[in-house]
């Protein structure tokens, strides 16, 4: 997958700053995380965003942001302090309008979002919530936000 060689990419670009993105997320952290969406809003994570805390537990680079899983859930410290999803969305849920979203990641002008309704895969202009752009998949969306923050 393309996102896997941006992601590598950006392990590169940190080291020079001798930093480490996350490793991935074990498999009692994602099911308690799971479980604590599933109990808060009644969410199915989607699987690909899934899979991809399985190979990195969040991250932030160059104002881009993939949330990962919050503290509480976590058995071990990540290597990089990241925004959890809860919390996030927590914040973001304050605008009753914006429930229809589950946010996955954000950058200093864009919203990545999940619509839970349509199972579709957002870029949202930030603050206004428009959409900039539709990705078939998480992947894409992923991929998207990498290669921003490697501009």
């Amino acid at each position: 997958m393309m996102w896997q060689i941006k992601l590598e990419q950006l392990r590169k670009e940190l080291l020079i700053y001798s930093a480490i993105i996350n490793t991935g997320a074990l498999e009692a952290e994602l099911s308690s995380f799971h479980l604590a969406v599933k109990e808060e809003w009644n969410i199915e994570l989607p699987e690909p965003y899934m899979s991809v805390l399985r190979t990195v537990n969040g991250l932030e680079f160059n104002g881009f942001i993939l949330y990962g899983i919050d503290d509480p859930y976590l058995e071990k410290k990540p290597n990089q302090q990241i925004t959890g999803l809860i919390s996030a969305n927590q914040i973001w849920y304050e605008n009753e309008d914006q429930k229809k979203y589950l946010f996955l990641g954000d950058s200093n002008i864009s919203w990545f979002v999940y619509e839970i309704d349509e199972k579709m895969y957002l870029e949202l202009d930030k603050p206004s919530g428009n959409e900039v752009m539709k990705f078939n998949h998480f992947d894409d969306l992923f991929e998207k936000l990498l290669s921003d923050s490697l501009l």
